[in-house]
């Protein structure tokens, strides 16, 4: 996974954000860490948020040449 520059801090999103950017449910989202099918999380408190770079690798990782693929 590529990491932001040293000197910047990767933009956390809020669930909200992140579930609209995948077109997936909130509820999806946040039942995705039990079963390890969604992007990697951060919590805060508690408070999950999702790094900026992180979305963006799990979309990438996503990618299908073909149905028989998982």
């Amino acid at each position: 996974m590529s990491s932001p520059k040293t000197n910047e801090i990767d933009p956390l999103l809020h669930p909200l954000q992140v579930a609209k950017l995948l077109a997936v449910s909130v509820s999806w989202l946040a039942k995705s860490p039990l079963t390890g099918t969604g992007p990697p999380f951060i919590k805060i408190g508690r408070a999950v948020r999702y790094a900026q770079s992180a979305v963006h690798e799990f979309i990438l990782s996503q990618q299908r040449l073909s149905t028989s693929e998982r």
